[in-house]
């Protein structure tokens, strides 16, 4: 750090071709960076650089310098920028998507407040079932649920998300509540977008297969069919938890429900992220994590 300004000469000609090109970019004089560049290799006790009347070239001594230098110029401009931005205002589009019913219900409000407090912002919500491809459809930020595959996204989880097998007070006083999971093979499963549940039984997570006559992609119809005591469900917890607090709905196998998932913030690898996306999810981080 004691010679960072020849540093930063010395790299400013590599990146310019000339002495002359990196002086007015650093808005100084050619003698200054040249002078400068001089006492590095001084320091050095090596050449980085040939020198002719017509062009510059790098020594091989000059070439491993550079390209450690460069790296390490570059993390320090991005610092500095990165702290700008936690003061300065989102503003700009931004797009995201998410699932539907969560979407609709928990991230939608929030987006609202946090408009309503960046009036330099604009957005776009697509709420929809299926996995977007961020990048290639030009997307900000996607929320997502469960347990993430591998992705080379930024993933940040903003709260848990636990899963439950409920079914209506009415269902178990007709049906004995299951016991194990390998007991709903004699029960009436009601299907959501997959015919299997997970579990952990003994330590390890397991999938258990189920069947039975109803069957939907929509969360909202699996709910009001459990509810009417048409069978068992397995929902997350932000369809159920009101209506086990109230008692209209029972969770059944809590010993067997598998570990907490999540709710996850997800955006392209950039190596600076825009002030919108980051504090809009440090915002998300916060109302939901508060909210569990």
């Amino acid at each position: 750090m004691k010679h960072w300004d020849r540093v930063e000469a010395f790299v400013e000609v590599v990146r310019q071709g000339a002495f002359s090109a990196a002086a007015r970019q650093l808005k100084v004089s050619a003698s200054h960076i040249s002078r400068l560049v001089s006492q590095l290799e001084a320091e050095l006790g090596v050449q980085l650089l040939y020198r002719t009347t017509r062009q510059i070239r790098l020594t091989e001594a000059g070439e491993l310098y550079h390209q450690h230098c460069r790296h390490a110029l570059d993390g320090f401009r991005e610092a500095e920028a990165a702290l700008g931005d936690m003061q300065a205002s989102p503003r700009g589009l931004l797009k995201l998507t998410a699932s539907t019913t969560f979407g609709e219900r928990h991230i939608a409000p929030l987006v609202n407040r946090f408009v309503q407090q960046h009036p330099q912002i604009e957005v776009r919500m697509h709420f929809t079932n299926r996995r977007v491809a961020l990048i290639d459809e030009g997307y900000d930020i996607a929320i997502r649920l469960g347990e993430l595959q591998d992705s080379s996204l930024i993933a940040r989880r903003l709260c848990d998300r636990r899963e439950h097998v409920v079914a209506s007070p009415a269902y178990l006083r007709a049906h004995p509540a299951p016991a194990h999971p390998n007991d709903l093979a004699r029960h009436r499963c009601l299907i959501g977008s997959l015919d299997h549940w997970r579990f952990r039984i003994d330590g390890q997570r397991r999938e258990i297969r189920v069947s039975g006559r109803w069957q939907a992609n929509s969360g909202p119809a699996l709910l009001d069919a459990t509810l009417r005591g048409l069978g068992l469900s397995q929902l997350p917890d932000y369809y159920v938890d009101e209506h086990i607090a109230k008692g209209s709905l029972v969770p059944v196998l809590e010993d067997f429900r598998f570990g907490d998932t999540g709710v996850w913030a997800v955006y392209p690898r950039h190596r600076h992220l825009s002030p919108k996306v980051r504090q809009f999810v440090d915002y998300l981080a916060e109302q939901l994590g508060a909210a569990t």
